[in-house]
């Protein structure tokens, strides 16, 4: 199972364009919860796609989920850094971290 390591260098701006779909968290390990949630279930998904103008067309692909999903929070400084373990495709991780957090994470490296 990849692991990946993810960055959220300013945690206060790390929100998604819509407050409906972003993370709440302000700590280490609620983004962690939060992200872990996302991945597992299909709310956060499902949420989305229903706002969508053809919610048809939107790939089944990232409706995907990883029921064994783990996500670790940590605080270094001012980052938050998650380590990610899951075997959902980058895709939809990628997807999930956008509507959480927005442009505001790094992907740090994958292993």
């Amino acid at each position: 199972m990849p692991l990946y390591l993810i960055s959220l260098p300013e945690p206060a701006a790390a929100r998604g364009a819509e407050p409906q779909f972003s993370f709440t968290a302000s700590g280490a390990d609620g983004f962690a919860a939060e992200l872990q949630d996302a991945l597992r279930g299909n709310a956060l998904f499902e949420r989305w796609k229903a706002t969508q103008d053809d919610p048809d067309v939107v790939p089944d692909d990232l409706a995907a989920t990883d029921p064994q999903a783990q996500v670790q929070g940590q605080q270094r400084h001012l980052t938050i850094r998650l380590k990610v373990h899951t075997g959902l495709s980058g895709d939809v991780l990628r997807h999930r971290l956008h509507l959480l957090a927005g442009s505001h994470w790094t992907l740090d490296d994958v292993r």
